[in-house]
């Protein structure tokens, strides 16, 4: 399956790493069990192979009809790169904000009122970055088919907030998998998996670390 595959590959290159018992301190206060770098992934020549190979077809399968990739900043930028190249497309990617200079663009690239669309990101939380890259593409008039990303957590807050959007994402794996994949590999102990799967569920309620 390629999801455990991918899932083993993040393992492996600690690109997704699992600490439930010395959790990490997100920059909102958050405090988690995982950490999450897929920059990681362009590092290792099997694994980016992997991650760019899923994501084309991802794309094929989901999004036939794209015209465009666009990647997210900055994670998503080589991402977007290397999938526009196998797939013979134009891509470009969204800013976090407009230049202070120049034509102070947001959107790099050439994106035509009307093309279809397809967004590239690395990870997927509460959906909040990928729906701001999102809205900006719709408001230059592109069709925005969906997104493509590595690996999502299945928050409920990303996916309801996704859904009120009516964007669609194709991830390549998720927390769950991941989860189980460590717990069968060692990378956790089995029953740390319903504790991931709790904080999952609800990053606010600390009660997992018990």
């Amino acid at each position: 399956m390629r999801d455990e595959v991918i899932a083993r590959d993040l393992l492996r290159i600690k690109a997704v790493f699992f600490r439930p018992d010395e959790p990490f301190t997100w920059a909102s206060g958050i405090q988690s069990p995982v950490y999450c770098d897929n920059r990681l992934t362009l590092s290792d020549q099997a694994v980016r192979r992997d991650v760019e190979s899923g994501l084309v077809s991802l794309i094929r399968e989901h999004y036939p009809e794209v015209e465009v990739v666009m990647g997210t900043s900055t994670a998503g930028i080589a991402h977007a790169a290397i999938v526009g190249w196998l797939m013979g497309l134009p891509m470009g990617y969204v800013r976090s904000g407009a230049k202070d200079h120049g034509r102070k663009n947001q959107i790099e690239g050439r994106l035509e009122p009307g093309q279809k669309v397809v967004v590239v990101e690395d990870l997927i939380s509460t959906g909040g970055s990928v729906l701001e890259v999102v809205d900006i593409l719709r408001e230059a008039g592109a069709q925005v088919l969906g997104v493509v990303s590595i690996f999502t957590y299945g928050m409920r807050r990303g996916l309801e907030r996704l859904a009120a959007a009516k964007v669609e994402n194709h991830s390549l794996t998720n927390f769950d998998v991941i989860a189980r994949v460590a717990a069968e590999e060692g990378y956790i102990r089995p029953e740390d998996v319903r504790r991931l799967l709790a904080f999952r569920d609800n990053p606010n309620d600390e009660s997992w670390r018990n």
